[in-house]
């Protein structure tokens, strides 16, 4: 890319041609507005090496892209990380840095300029861009693994070398003495939370997300390896039809999944790329997220009629594409043994795109949390749509009011602004359940979030009793002789019950008769199993769990009677009380 005045519009035909990350580096580079730059993502992938037209792949370090395409391997083009120290792209680079700072510094021994210590070579190399100023010469640094040079901690946890580096790379972003020339610094990483956030965070800084390539861009990756012939496929499968299926892979996993099937001679199938996919999204993870697959569908749901209305609507929104009807989110509370992930587990089976637990991304140690939620979001914006169970939600995502530091606060504001894009809108849908909603931050549970708020409930009348019993004997797969469950219900279950209750009940009952070696239960099984049957009983916690839900109820129509017509005022001094009773903060 030319250098001089008016860059962007002389060099506007191939700023064009380049992916939209590298128009966007390239075009702040033309600006002359700033000279550091932090280029994260999906750094270690795949790369098109030519124009987008191109149907050639080559897979070349990042740094070497940057240099080749961006900066057109001119003029003095270094490269450092902390293994390999400096080297420069080109030989004749090589030999003018080393005959120069040989010749002004004949007493340094010459290894000492090509050094892997952050300090001496960033000395050395300033000194030799001082060298260089005044000769219209392009000079870029590219530095990799940034998080090993800047570490996320905090300032005062910082080591000399590191609080140097910090320093040193902050001054380079404001000195004019760099800012005036055509000096420029680009820092990788993989995630922008393990570099040091009073750098990441500078207005002087650029920060450019190379994102998992797109359905078009791997539809044109598994063409290209067709035409090699490197890509072996059932029948009912095309290049097309694959790419299509591999959102959240990168070319790298599908140049792996084609190698491993062409060197098997076994052609792909869909069941091999279903499983294929969830093995190498779960290990990008880091185990975060966990693909949710289950037989079961919302016929094993019983009662709760008005959640299944309302999930049967978004199902059929999905499937003719009104993606712009649905809620951004679902907000699912209840007392303890309702089947609230259950019933998400179910409906994943109905929805027609993948369905992943997001599981607790929270650790002791400072930025890893922030890094491990970041690389869980990238594969979630690639993997759209896709459907986001979080079970347990207010354990996972925490109450802004009890954030005791920067990163906690940081954390918070990453997933609240996340689920908050409008741009995800029925491609990223959140299902957060919880049968304490009211640990939740409001934030997250306002419009534009989480936004329908539905609450499941223990059964109330007979019907949903027998129901109940009927669909847990079909999920079980129970065999019954002359069992009629109305007459069990009007004769022994004289307390509040829930699913989880029912179903022990049944499997116990299952045991003893297995145990007089019979198949079929009979009445007297499942009664005997009743009256010998306690229910773990937290008579407070349920109730303080059935009022917060009612709280947090969009709709009247899923309360049970007793709720319906309750007061607010009423409903907020008896969930203060049972707090309070509880030794819980009001």
């Amino acid at each position: 890319m030319a250098s001089g005045k008016k860059l962007i519009k002389y060099n506007s035909e191939l700023i064009h041609d380049l992916p939209p990350w590298a128009q966007e580096l390239a075009t702040k580079y033309c600006t002359e507005t700033v000279n550091l730059y932090f280029v994260h993502g999906n750094i270690r992938d795949f790369l098109p090496h030519n124009n987008r037209a191109s149907a050639h792949f080559v897979f070349v370090k990042i740094w070497d892209y940057i240099s080749e395409v961006i900066f057109g391997n001119q003029d003095i083009i270094v490269f450092y990380d902390k293994s390999s120290g400096v080297s420069f792209c080109l030989k004749e680079m090589e030999e003018a840095y080393i005959t120069t700072m040989h010749s002004r510094y004949p007493d340094i021994p010459i290894e000492d300029f090509y050094s892997r210590d952050p300090v001496k070579a960033f000395a050395y190399l300033e000194r030799y861009f001082a060298l260089n100023m005044g000769n219209k010469l392009r000079m870029v640094l590219i530095i990799d693994y940034a998080e090993t040079v800047i570490p996320a901690e905090e300032i005062g946890n910082l080591g000399d070398v590191d609080r140097y580096c910090l320093v040193t790379l902050n001054r380079w972003s404001h000195d004019p003495q760099f800012t005036n020339e055509d000096i420029s610094i680009v820092m990788l990483t993989e995630n922008l939370a393990d570099v040091n956030s009073r750098l990441v965070a500078s207005p002087s800084t650029v920060k450019v997300t190379i994102p998992l390539p797109s359905e078009a861009i791997r539809i044109h990756f598994l063409t290209y390896l067709q035409n090699k012939g490197e890509l072996l496929l059932e029948r009912t499968l095309n290049a097309e039809r694959v790419g299509k299926l591999t959102s959240g892979l990168n070319l790298l996993n599908l140049n792996q999944l084609a190698k491993e099937s062409y060197n098997e001679d076994i052609p792909i199938s869909q069941e091999y790329l279903r499983k294929k996919k969830q093995e190498i999204i779960e290990n990008e993870a880091g185990g975060l997220l966990e693909f949710l697959e289950t037989e079961h569908d919302l016929s094993f749901i019983a009662g709760h009629d008005f959640v299944k209305k309302r999930f049967k609507l978004m199902a059929k929104a999905l499937k003719q594409g009104r993606t712009d009807v649905l809620p951004m989110g679902y907000l699912i509370s209840g007392p303890i043994g309702t089947g609230k992930s259950f019933l998400v587990s179910a409906f994943a089976s109905e929805i027609g795109i993948p369905m992943v637990r997001l599981k607790n991304f929270h650790t002791q140690w400072q930025g890893t949390t922030e890094s491990n939620l970041e690389k869980v979001l990238n594969i979630l914006r690639a993997m759209a749509p896709v459907a986001v169970m979080i079970d347990e939600a207010d354990a996972v995502l925490g109450n802004r009011k009890l954030q005791d530091s920067a990163g906690t606060s940081r954390v918070f504001a990453q997933i609240a602004n996340f689920m908050g894009n409008t741009d995800y809108r029925g491609k990223i849908i959140w299902f957060l359940i919880t049968s304490r909603p009211d640990f939740l931050p409001t934030d997250l549970k306002r419009q534009g979030r989480a936004e329908e708020h539905l609450a499941l409930f223990y059964p109330d009348s007979l019907a949903e009793k027998i129901e109940l019993f009927e669909t847990l004997q079909r999920k079980l797969k129970i065999k019954t002789k002359d069992v009629s469950f109305s007459s069990i219900i009007n004769k022994k279950l004289k307390f509040p019950i829930s699913g989880a209750d029912i179903e022990a009940i049944l499997v116990r009952a299952k045991m003893s008769a297995s145990i007089d070696n019979r198949m079929m239960l009979t009445t007297e099984d499942i009664e005997q199993t009743i009256d010998d049957f306690i229910s773990p009983s937290y008579p407070y916690e349920i109730e303080l769990q059935n009022l917060v839900a009612v709280l947090e109820c969009t709709s009247k129509e899923m309360l049970p009677k007793q709720y319906q017509n309750m007061q607010r005022s009423k409903l907020v001094s008896e969930i203060q009380e049972l707090k309070q009773l509880l030794g819980e903060s009001v």
